[in-house]
């Protein structure tokens, strides 16, 4: 049975797994450096290649060890790691790793698209998924619909202009004074507000299917200096609706126009309580399978990388180790 080590160090989360080729998870640890960037309002770059160095080996020998495996002469088929994209200085530190760790075990070495990663992560919590599939992918980073018509095989119907939902989430909750990282603050203070209680807009009402939230985060600093009587939850609220109007109605566009068996959610923001009750709506809706992820398989892991790494070896064989880390990799290229 084929084994992958699976390495995932593209922002502050430094992380290895290890996973067969049933998709089994059989370890996966992750440590986060974000307490180091919460006083800076978001990740520094500097410091989180800084922790990728200090805990990516005791990290990996943890994954080994609770899968099994001896950590010096470890039974595995090939070693995969995040080539992009990602924090130029934090993808080194993995990708550098990755390849010593193949050449020491004698096995091949692949580069794996963190974003193709993601849309790997619901196969981990289910094997039996039906295609096509149609995956909303919202982070910190990238929002983007994309139509999978197997692994490995996908379209990018569109993605955002400007900031990602993730990025006008943290924009947001630092003009609201509620430090970083903004998804899980606002969400838990939206919970409890109006989110009638402010006018925003939703942008990009065409029929294409990309997206933009800059204007709503400007929107947002404007609306709640104008009044600044309305309650911080209801400006949660209010933004919160917002952002989960556009994204849903793109994917509800995206599903009236292409035939699928299931919609799945991905990415950091598929933790959000809005975007997944509103997923699993238009799922009933259209009558579609619906997959969730859980919030272990919202965060960057390197579970996914493995497995996403796992189909990338089977069907191209191994990457060259000359390859160089793409912190621009667009999904789309793959």
């Amino acid at each position: 049975m084929t084994v992958v080590l699976g390495i995932e160090t593209s922002c502050d989360e430094t992380a290895a797994a290890v996973v067969d080729e049933n998709f089994h998870v059989r370890s996966s640890i992750i440590e986060s450096s974000i307490d180091q960037h919460r006083a800076f309002g978001g990740v520094v770059p500097e410091l989180a290649g800084r922790a990728h160095v200090t805990t990516l080996g005791p990290v990996v020998a943890r994954a080994l060890d609770e899968a099994g495996l001896d950590p010096h002469h470890p039974a595995i088929d090939a070693v995969a790691v995040t080539s992009g994209p990602g924090l130029i200085g934090s993808l080194l530190v993995g990708l550098s790793a990755a390849k010593a760790y193949a050449l020491a075990w004698g096995v091949p070495f692949v580069g794996v698209n963190h974003l193709e990663g993601h849309l790997f992560a619901p196969l981990l919590e289910r094997s039996d998924l039906e295609w096509p599939l149609m995956t909303l992918l919202v982070s910190g980073g990238h929002s983007m619909l994309v139509l999978q018509s197997g692994p490995g095989t996908h379209q990018v119907l569109g993605e955002t202009i400007d900031d990602a939902a993730g990025e006008a989430y943290d924009k947001v909750a630092r003009w609201l004074g509620l430090g970083y990282p903004g998804g899980p603050v606002i969400d838990a203070l939206a919970q409890q507000g109006d989110a009638s209680a402010l006018t925003l807009p939703v942008s990009m009402t065409g029929s294409d299917f990309n997206l933009s939230f800059s204007g709503l985060k400007t929107a947002v600093v404007r609306a709640s200096a104008r009044h600044a009587d309305v309650a911080l939850a209801d400006v949660a609220a209010s933004f919160q609706a917002a952002v989960a109007e556009q994204l849903l109605r793109k994917l509800r566009r995206a599903l009236e126009v292409h035939e699928v068996k299931g919609v799945a959610l991905a990415g950091g923001v598929a933790a959000n309580s809005a975007l997944r009750a509103g997923v699993s709506a238009l799922a009933d809706e259209f009558s579609l399978a619906c997959h969730l992820p859980t919030l272990a398989m919202c965060t960057d892991n390197a579970a996914m990388i493995a497995a996403a790494g796992l189909y990338r070896f089977q069907a191209h064989g191994a990457s060259s180790l000359e390859l160089s880390a793409e912190p621009n990799w667009q999904l789309a290229h793959v």
